[in-house]
């Protein structure tokens, strides 16, 4: 089997077809996300009062329904954590993942945009801080790379190293991608 050579002059085998970079890019889409909403839902789902209270902090939910969020909001971000990371359901978990994006982006634009000094309670804690401690640019821009992952997650599914692989086998395959493969 010749291996491909690139314009760098490095030589490739066929493990780096386009499909398979794609695969390799949607692993670590996959990879990123998991990680990120796991460590998130566990620093919580021990204190979730406290996350509650940040919940109630963005001033966006009446008081009673903002602590059913926080109580909640743990568990599902470990639940589609460890989807992701098995690569099961991967599409739906990614979609779950953007939706939670979106949500935290608009929650933190809100409490920016009202002057609430807030720290957003992503990886536990929440509630007021000072002015000068908010970090909101940030905690946006870290939460738009995680719904870039999500949406590549959406539209393109099929990862490395997935369990959907293992249980339901490769979906077919287009007649113009066996050409590539």
């Amino acid at each position: 089997m010749d291996a491909e050579v690139t314009r760098s002059g490095h030589r490739w085998g066929v493990f780096l077809t386009q499909g398979r970079r794609t695969e390799l890019v949607g692993l670590a889409a996959r990879l990123v996300l998991g990680v990120v909403l796991l460590v998130a839902g566990l620093l919580k789902v021990t204190h979730l009062e406290t996350s509650a209270r940040a919940v109630r902090a963005y001033q966006l939910l009446p008081y009673d329904v903002a602590g059913y969020v926080g109580y909640g909001l743990p568990i599902l971000e470990a639940a589609v954590a460890v989807l992701l990371l098995l690569g099961l359901y991967t599409r739906a978990a990614a979609d779950v993942g953007a939706l939670l994006m979106v949500v935290f982006v608009i929650g933190i634009a809100s409490a920016w945009a009202r002057g609430l000094s807030i720290d957003c309670g992503c990886f536990g804690n929440g509630g007021t801080i000072a002015a000068s401690q908010t970090q909101y640019p940030l905690e946006i821009a870290r939460d738009l790379g995680l719904l870039l992952c999500a949406g590549w997650l959406v539209v393109r599914p099929r990862t490395a190293f997935s369990l959907e692989h293992v249980l339901f086998g490769d979906p077919a395959v287009p007649t113009d991608e066996r050409s590539l493969a």
